[in-house]
């Protein structure tokens, strides 16, 4: 008996590169639950591009976009398993060189303007990714309060007034330290337009300046005693808290910045001469001694926490995919995780900063001196280190002179 096939339309997602995407996430350690999730998915997208006619090779964010609107019916849980299944899976055919790139041509003009600024910061100002991720949303809000419907900047939007007024208006109810990393961000914007040569002249000084009084206030830290309590609290016989303990250690005994512990690699550890190679700020590259309790904990996350991956990042996340952690963001969940494990509450934000801001404060407290916690902390400024002055109180008292008495000296 023959067997005819029918007639299909053109379109659709070859079932070959859906394995291949699967087998990938397989591999980084995504469970087969969630595998048949994206499955599901990406058959159901396949079967809406080929109802609608359309093949891979126009595949881009502007068809994912319309299938997304297009389930209007769908629940809330499954549109957000959508969307962020079929950005890797676009991501994964371009890694491939299944899908052609984006090309700056389909871009409007704000995105093209944005990106520049981005790669300008990145490339000629040698900017790391933290910095960029305090820039770059000040100046989308520009870019985007500025635009016009087709995505063209308008006339006025690279004036000098345009540029102050919205610093003014944004300002409004905000933090100075928020308006003041706003101004800066706008200042560096207005360099990058002179040097594009958008505008005739750099308007960075039509930015207003945010007054900010140096070593106003005194640091907040931790004691000996929170520090240890906080350590304390990761729960070493699992491998989440293996690597929780690890952190809280690096954090506590060398003072290490969040974003320094996540780029933290395997080859960085030099366990023979017992050093840590540390990636600072301004691209800074220094060795430090690895005390043996550190050494010690991070070797026990390495051999029964870490897992198997590809990725070269010590650290890495919990879930699939089982890659480095995905910034500075995440050390600070870990300590306030600590922190509600051992019963605290923060003073304030920057949460892992408290442990630094607690060593060098134990270290004064045991006489050492300005420049030997700038060592131990890698201050390259002096001022960074000046402000721990303040909580030598009691060396403050004995250097003072007495208050003059009635009948003192005048």
């Amino acid at each position: 008996m023959k067997v005819t096939r029918r007639a299909s339309k053109s379109g659709g997602l070859p079932a070959r590169h859906i394995d291949a995407f699967l087998d990938r996430l397989r591999a980084a350690h995504y469970s087969e639950v969630t595998l048949r999730k994206k499955r599901s998915v990406l058959y159901t997208f396949s079967t809406w591009m080929r109802n609608g006619d359309i093949d891979l090779i126009n595949l881009d964010e502007s068809v994912t976009a319309r299938f997304i609107k297009r389930m209007i019916d769908a629940s809330q849980d499954r549109v957000q398993r959508a969307r962020p299944t079929l950005r890797q899976f676009l991501a994964y055919l371009r890694a491939e060189a299944i899908v052609c790139p984006p090309t700056l041509d389909g871009q409007s003009e704000i995105e093209n303007i944005y990106r520049g600024y981005l790669d300008y910061l990145r490339q000629d100002r040698g900017l790391a990714k933290n910095s960029l991720l305090v820039y770059g949303p000040f100046i989308r809000d520009f870019l985007d309060s500025h635009a016009a419907g087709d995505g063209s900047k308008l006339p006025d939007a690279f004036d000098a007034v345009t540029i102050r007024n919205h610093l003014l208006a944004r300002s409004k109810g905000r933090s100075a330290e928020y308006t003041r990393l706003m101004a800066v961000a706008l200042r560096s914007f207005c360099h990058f337009l002179f040097l594009r040569g958008d505008t005739a002249r750099d308007l960075y000084e039509a930015v207003p300046s945010v007054r900010k009084w140096r070593q106003s206030t005194v640091p907040t830290f931790l004691t000996p005693e929170q520090q240890e309590a906080l350590i304390a609290s990761a729960n070493r016989s699992t491998p989440t808290g293996r690597r929780d303990y690890a952190i809280l250690l690096l954090l506590a005994r060398l003072g290490l910045r969040a974003g320094e512990i996540v780029a933290i690699e395997l080859d960085d550890i030099h366990w023979r001469s017992g050093e840590l190679v540390v990636h600072g700020k301004g691209k800074m590259v220094e060795h430090v001694p690895l005390p043996w309790e550190v050494g010690e904990a991070i070797a026990a996350y390495l051999r029964d926490g870490r897992g198997p991956s590809a990725s070269r990042r010590v650290f890495l996340r919990r879930l699939a995919p089982r890659v480095g952690l995905a910034g500075p963001a995440a050390i600070g969940k870990i300590v306030c995780q600590a922190f509600a494990r051992a019963g605290f509450r923060p003073a304030c934000r920057g949460a892992a900063h408290l442990f630094r801001h607690g060593l060098a404060t134990t270290m004064i407290c045991h006489g050492a001196s300005m420049a030997e916690i700038a060592e131990v902390l890698r201050h390259r400024s002096p001022d960074s280190t000046a402000i721990y002055a303040k909580v030598a109180f009691e060396d403050l008292r004995e250097i003072a002179r007495s208050w003059p008495t009635v009948g003192g000296a005048i």
